[in-house]
């Protein structure tokens, strides 16, 4: 068992086995099942993210309409070749947004490690699929190495935005996805929390404050960011840059930031971009509508 990532990466280095080894053995252990029942639950997960990805990337509208069709312009952006940032990136930012567009029109998602930060992982791991041409078990493996940096973040900080803001939420599930990448990428379990502590870091203090109260603004914008800078992490770490800060440190600081945060900026709506003109214009015309 392991409660912190230090303990996690020395599991990993001593027995010479993945970060996803690690979790899939915890797993075994605390749900009593067997290694080919853990798998085949993940894999269920797994194909929960991959019909959100294709059924974002056809295009949905939520009910009030304030997101939908974003990923879909990604794609066609991407075609045109133009595009600044690359197409892998920009394909895991689309696939990112592509989840939460369908979280946001009442579709199933699969929540990692919350709804309103579902689409991070996904979207970094189907990019990836088209890049590594991974296998379906090594895909599995993904969320697993994914899931036991979410398992450290959730038993000493929070994945709540309600509790510790947006950094809790897209912040935790950038690092995940970050870590996740490394592996994949052939990185070793101390670049996987490097990679971790790099991209949480850098997204400490982002508050939560969801317009009308709802996960969609600013929510899959802060996905699609969320991929780009778990990508971004992973690079550096599979660079050989570390965190001056070790990962659980960087943890504890979000908490500590988390618990600091006014109520305001914790999913209340209350503040932030909910508590601009616009947004309470467009809280008030959801009401409105609401009340027809």
């Amino acid at each position: 068992m392991f409660r912190s990532v230090s303990e996690l990466v020395e599991i990993a280095e001593k027995e010479k086995i993945k970060i996803a080894q690690v979790m899939i053995r915890q797993e075994i252990k605390v749900a009593g099942l067997s290694q080919e029942e853990i798998m085949k639950k993940m894999d269920g997960n797994l194909t929960v993210m991959e019909q959100a990805v294709e059924r974002g990337l056809n295009g949905v509208k939520s009910v009030t309409g304030l997101t939908g069709g974003d990923a879909v312009l990604l794609q066609k952006y991407i075609k045109t070749g133009k595009s600044l940032a690359g197409n892998f990136l920009l394909d895991a930012v689309s696939k990112a947004v592509a989840t939460n567009e369908v979280n946001a029109a009442m579709g199933t998602i699969c929540a990692t490690p919350t709804a309103g930060s579902a689409g991070v992982v996904p979207g970094t791991l189907f990019a990836l699929k088209e890049k590594l041409n991974p296998t379906r078990t090594e895909m599995i493996e993904f969320l697993f190495t994914a899931a036991a940096f979410g398992f450290v973040v959730a038993n000493n900080a929070s994945i709540s935005g309600a509790a510790g803001g947006c950094q809790a939420e897209v912040g935790s599930a950038s690092g995940m996805a970050a870590a996740a990448i490394v592996e994949m990428a052939g990185g070793s379990p101390r670049q996987c929390a490097e990679a971790m502590a790099i991209s949480l870091k850098n997204m400490l203090g982002l508050v939560c404050d969801p317009v009308a109260g709802l996960v969609e603004v600013p929510c899959v914008k802060r996905n699609a960011m969320g991929a780009a800078n778990a990508i971004t992490a992973a690079d550096m770490a599979l660079a050989g840059i570390t965190s001056r800060i070790p990962c659980d440190e960087v943890i504890q600081a979000m908490f500590i930031i988390g618990q600091s945060m006014p109520a305001a900026h914790r999913e209340t709506g209350l503040g932030g971009l909910a508590a601009t003109p616009t947004g309470k214009m467009l809280a008030a015309n959801i009401l409105n509508k609401d009340k027809k």
